[in-house]
């Protein structure tokens, strides 16, 4: 009975996003309708952050997957107007094999790259190689995604053939990820690294111009494969972590929209100001903000530690307190609220840092830290990003709430790139805010970042028990299996602390009505080629 009351949950939610993505769609479509495409202008926006690199290969940041994306191709996509249905790009077709352990995709044959060379097989495969078995020197934050593959071949230059060593219950998906854009071979063949500091694509728009902490620029493609399309004539980030700034600019007609979010304070004052010439999408994000926890450094390798810092976050009165001016919102595990794979409240709630009486996991918080010696508490310092949202107002009710189990922490705000070397790289942090982002609502995703020796893995915990349990949930295709595999491993990531959740993210997508055929998906990081959108006349 309780399966089949989650179950009826879950199928509510989802129908409940459907219908809101639906007819978010079908509005879209009807003014287009109305109003045929206009070509030209150039797209103005705003965006928080500067990237580490250019590769989104080896990057996990909205900074880096927004500028870049209308620069390349994908093999599949998830489609703009229809979240979460798989589309080709480079692909035009594919085949699955009866035992499910080999996947055939068509390359279209008249897609360029920027130089004019064309796009091959041979440039899938060399792509696929870098993320799926990257050489030594090169980082491929994203591989545990595709355990299951064993070999990709490229028979011939419209071919590409993915061999698996047991069948996987999410390759698609994983095939469908904006972050894995297609590189020419003999570039890659030069040096891997080449795209951390280089672009050279075949996607709607090229690279006119970036100045690093100022603006990032591309300019239409004429040659681009969809021989009608982009509609704009180009697209120019203006770069600031202020989010005063950007929703400034975006008040003033400077920029027309801003891809990530606004807190709702700067929505209304918006659409206060502007009335119907502003449009706000407001959609669950695929998303939540958290905290790694290093537990290689003391005295975080106590487990009892890390559960008294998760008891003593009220996540509840966050999502009352924080909603307002930052967006996030939902109680959740690692799994998003209401979708397919999320863990009941009713087993959440047992979990610690769950419970409903924040009184009570305070207390026992206190009992845990007297118990592993501190009973005083202790000092730590929780690296963070100097983006204000939502991380800094996050990091700030976190260290106001650890306060009252005696633990006192120093917020250390770091620039992007730091903070990802600190965090990612090196270890170099007791604690860090580590939101968990992905594209879609897979498992695969959201969950291989917990896999011993996962470059996303930033509380550098190990253990062989979850690794298995990874392993197989991803050869699982029996439905009900998985859910039972990736609910276990919720409750062991949860229950031993090796990450902190903090609250799941709303995203409100502002931009001026004269930017039309845009649908805000769930993730931040899918629809950003922009060949579809344009431009209204003032």
């Amino acid at each position: 009975m309780a399966a089949g009351v989650r179950r009826h949950q879950t199928l509510f939610v989802v129908v409940a996003l459907a219908v809101l993505i639906f007819s978010v769609v079908e509005a879209n479509r009807a003014l287009q309708a109305a109003e045929a495409p206009r070509r030209g202008g150039v797209l103005l926006a705003v965006i928080g952050a500067d990237p580490p690199s250019l590769d989104p290969h080896q990057e996990s940041t909205f900074a880096n997957i927004q500028l870049v994306a209308p620069l390349y191709s994908t093999l599949l996509q998830i489609d703009p107007y229809s979240y979460p249905r798989i589309i080709g790009d480079v692909a035009t077709e594919w085949t699955i094999s009866p035992d499910g352990l080999t996947y055939a995709f068509k390359i279209r044959q008249e897609v360029r790259f920027h130089d004019g060379s064309p796009l091959t097989a041979a440039d899938v495969k060399a792509t696929y190689d870098k993320i799926v078995f990257p050489p030594e020197g090169v980082l491929s934050i994203r591989k545990n995604a595709y355990t299951a593959v064993e070999r990709i071949e490229a028979p011939d230059p419209s071919r590409v053939v993915f061999k698996l060593k047991f069948p996987s219950a999410s390759l698609l998906n994983n095939l469908a990820s904006p972050w894995n854009v297609i590189y020419p071979k003999r570039y890659l063949d030069r040096d891997p690294n080449y795209f951390k500091t280089n672009v050279m694509g075949s996607g709607p728009f090229k690279l006119k111009a970036y100045t690093r902490g100022a603006t990032f620029e591309g300019v239409r493609n004429p040659d681009y494969v969809v021989r009608d399309r982009p509609y704009l004539d180009g697209y120019k980030f203006f770069i600031s972590p202020e989010t005063s700034v950007r929703a400034a600019a975006i008040r003033s007609g400077r920029a027309h929209i801003e891809f990530r979010d606004l807190p709702n304070a700067e929505v209304e004052a918006i659409k206060k100001q502007l009335g119907d010439k502003i449009m706000v999408q407001t959609t669950p994000m695929t998303g939540q903000f958290g905290i790694a926890i290093n537990s290689t450094a003391k005295p975080f390798t106590d487990v009892r530690v890390r559960k008294a810092l998760t008891l003593g976050l009220d996540r509840y009165t966050a999502g009352k307190v924080l909603y307002g001016i930052t967006g996030l919102k939902l109680v959740g595990g690692l799994m998003r609220p209401g979708s397919e794979w999320a863990l009941p409240d009713a087993e959440l709630q047992k979990l610690p840092g769950f419970w409903k009486d924040a009184e009570k996991s305070r207390a026992e918080a206190r009992r845990l830290l007297a118990e592993a010696g501190y009973p005083n508490g202790f000092k730590a310092v929780l690296k963070n990003r100097n983006v204000k949202l939502p991380y800094q107002d996050f990091a700030v009710f976190a260290i106001q709430e650890w306060r009252k189990i005696g633990v006192e922490v120093e917020n250390r705000p770091l620039e992007t790139a730091a903070w990802f070397n600190d965090g990612q790289n090196t270890g170099n942090f007791e604690l860090i805010v580590a939101p968990t982002v992905e594209y879609m609502d897979d498992p695969d995703q959201f969950l291989g970042r917990y896999v011993t020796g996962s470059t996303q893995n930033w509380g550098r915990y190990s253990d062989p028990g979850l690794d298995d349990l990874f392993a197989r949930q991803a050869r699982a295709l029996d439905h009900a299996e998985r859910d039972k595999l990736i609910r276990e491993i919720q409750k062991v990531v949860l229950e031993n602390a090796y990450y902190m959740p903090g609250l799941w993210w709303m995203r409100n997508v502002v931009h001026w009505a004269k930017v039309k055929n845009y649908v805000a998906p769930p993730s931040h990081y899918t629809n950003q080629k922009l060949q579809d959108v344009w431009l209204a006349g003032d």
